[in-house]
């Protein structure tokens, strides 16, 4: 029973710890293709910020075998108010699964006014769709 008990201890810790590191970038994303039900994994992301009239990049990855990026701000630097944008290069997953599609890429603009909050964007994707929304 002390084993168990142990156990149980050590894994709450455990996954509050996971929960504390992601909790540490503001930002992740997610990408789910709706036609095959799978996550979008290899889809690149880039993160933009509005400087005046001008966007400029601030990070980039690339989704993982769940679809996720898990932390797409850049590391050890607070997230600012303002005017963002994720460009999702949707053309080139759907190039690699040999289907066409309608939107090469899928810039999504989003305006952060807490800063101190967790900001994650999902992206449901088929070839001539796609909707998104924030998520936590």
């Amino acid at each position: 029973m002390r084993l168990v008990r142990q156990l149980t201890f050590t894994t709450l810790l455990g996954a509050a710890g996971l929960g504390a590191s992601a909790a540490a970038n503001p930002l992740s994303v997610h990408v789910l293709d709706q036609q095959s039900g799978q996550p979008g994994a290899g889809i690149q992301v880039t993160l933009e910020q509005r400087k005046g009239t001008e966007w400029m990049q601030l990070a980039s990855g690339v989704t993982n075998e769940q679809g996720r990026i898990p932390a797409l701000y850049p590391d050890g630097k607070a997230m600012a108010a303002g005017d963002y944008r994720i460009v999702f290069r949707t053309g080139e997953h759907f190039a690699r699964k040999g289907q066409p599609s309608f939107f090469p890429r899928i810039p999504v603009e989003f305006t952060v006014d807490a800063p101190a909050q967790h900001y994650h964007i999902p992206l449901l994707l088929s070839p001539f769709g796609y909707s998104t929304y924030r998520g936590n």
